[in-house]
């Protein structure tokens, strides 16, 4: 998907157990650095949900391209990385991400994600602390906090009846009414900050071979955890960004989650104006709240 990348940001590939994934770097003008290995990296990760990708960090990472290396990560089973057949489960995302980090990082890295791939990173930093530097997560959530479920919003029974899943997700994310409408209704709390592009990118990401399978594991659970069993565990020095309007998991969750740990966790920020995804509604917002902190 390198048609919604920003200028001077090409597509790089580097091979995990399941399958190649690819991520965007800066590697041409305008940035004076670009390639350069000897710039302290910094990691976006994307949300899940049809039609993810990099592309939902890509009106941030640019604003820090002159002074770190960029790492923008299509996941496994999204965007334009592999997509391989098979019921996905955590420890497929907690292995491939320990695996695209040793293989891309010299140093520990400062890691910027977003709602499950967030509460991943979280569990990741606990079981393997030597690779993280910082972590600035939006949102983040098991999808199952304190034995809350939250995202699961259809019936077991019909998910996973033949057929009938992959008509829900190609009625669902397959098509450019129903993406539009699930981010404007869904994910942003002001409709008319969704863009043309932004609908061309979740669907072109929905639309790659196999790419139901991720989403459907998504869908039906199976990638749920309770994340309030872990946070106490956390070493990491953190910071969280909440929309105030996020759907799903709601601000008095993200707080009830960043209070288990307030040694870890030294700011919360409550974005104003914005749903789920504040990076891709108001980034100009999370841009300084991080320049604060890089």
């Amino acid at each position: 998907m390198l048609q919604f990348q920003p200028p001077g940001f090409g597509q790089k590939v580097i091979h995990t157990s399941l399958g190649a994934m690819v991520y965007y770097t800066q590697t041409s003008a305008p940035w004076l650095n670009a390639d350069s290995e000897d710039l302290s990296p910094l990691l976006f990760l994307h949300n899940f949900g049809g039609g993810a990708s990099a592309y939902e960090w890509s009106k941030v990472y640019p604003a820090f391209a002159d002074e770190y290396r960029i790492l923008a990560p299509d996941l496994i089973g999204w965007g334009d990385s592999a997509h391989p057949v098979r019921d996905y489960q955590i420890k497929d995302y907690l292995t491939t991400l320990a695996e695209f980090i040793t293989q891309t990082c010299r140093q520990p890295v400062t890691v910027i994600a977003s709602s499950l791939t967030a509460a991943f990173t979280v569990r990741l930093a606990i079981t393997q602390p030597q690779l993280f530097q910082s972590l600035y997560l939006v949102c983040p959530s098991g999808f199952d906090d304190f034995g809350q479920g939250a995202g699961r919003r259809l019936p077991l029974s019909v998910i996973n009846t033949p057929l009938v899943d992959s008509l829900i997700y190609a009625l669902g994310a397959e098509n450019e009414l129903s993406v539009r409408n699930f981010l404007q209704s869904f994910l942003f709390a002001k409709p008319g900050r969704v863009s043309p592009e932004m609908v061309a990118a979740y669907l072109t990401s929905a639309q790659q071979p196999n790419a139901r399978f991720a989403a459907l594991a998504f869908l039906r659970g199976d990638l749920y955890f309770d994340l309030s069993l872990y946070q106490q565990q956390l070493t990491i020095p953190t910071v969280f960004f909440w929309g105030e309007e996020a759907q799903f998991t709601s601000i008095k969750l993200g707080r009830r989650l960043a209070n288990l740990n307030p040694n870890a966790v030294s700011k919360f920020y409550a974005i104003a104006d914005a749903g789920v995804l504040p990076h891709l509604e108001l980034p100009e917002v999370i841009i300084g709240l991080l320049q604060q902190h890089l």
